[in-house]
């Protein structure tokens, strides 16, 4: 995997109860345990997001908030190609997907529940054929209140 591969990865945090976004090196988004440890840095009443787009393939949402990491993959199929996908199963422990497997999402799909939005909705986005993984992460983002600095961010 090279770090073109990623479109682009984010820390999104409130501090003060208000939504800030950062843009990260990219080759963070490569790992998720260095992806872990660079959210590590930042405060944040409710946790803080990373939010990662990996070649208009899939996304993953990390969570993190002390200790505790909370992780979403966009497509478990991902695992069969990527090294940040198979980080992500192994931090959930997750199965591998089978060859026939369809794409859908796996994780903590609830990970975003108390912020307002609810599993059944991530579960719907990940879900959509028509999305791109940065067009899901954009809507996150849209329906947790920090749309705009995403935006800014990322272009």
């Amino acid at each position: 995997m090279a770090e073109d591969d990623v479109d682009f990865a984010v820390a999104a945090y409130r501090d003060e109860g208000e939504w800030q976004v950062v843009e990260l090196k990219r080759s963070l988004g490569e790992d998720v345990e260095e992806l872990s440890l660079a959210l590590a840095r930042f405060p944040s009443d409710v946790g803080v997001l990373g939010l990662v787009s990996m070649s208009d393939d899939f996304s993953v949402i990390l969570r993190r908030s002390g200790t505790q990491v909370r992780a979403m993959l966009s497509d478990i199929t991902a695992v069969t190609d990527w090294p940040l996908a198979v980080g992500v199963a192994d931090l959930l422990d997750l199965p591998n997907p089978d060859d026939e497997d369809e794409p859908q999402a796996g994780g903590d799909l609830e990970l975003l529940s108390d912020l307002g939005m609810p599993a059944m909705d991530l579960g719907v986005l990940c879900d959509d054929d028509d999305l791109y993984p940065d067009d899901i992460l954009r809507d996150v983002a849209d329906r947790l209140g920090f749309g705009d600095a995403f935006e800014a961010v990322i272009g």
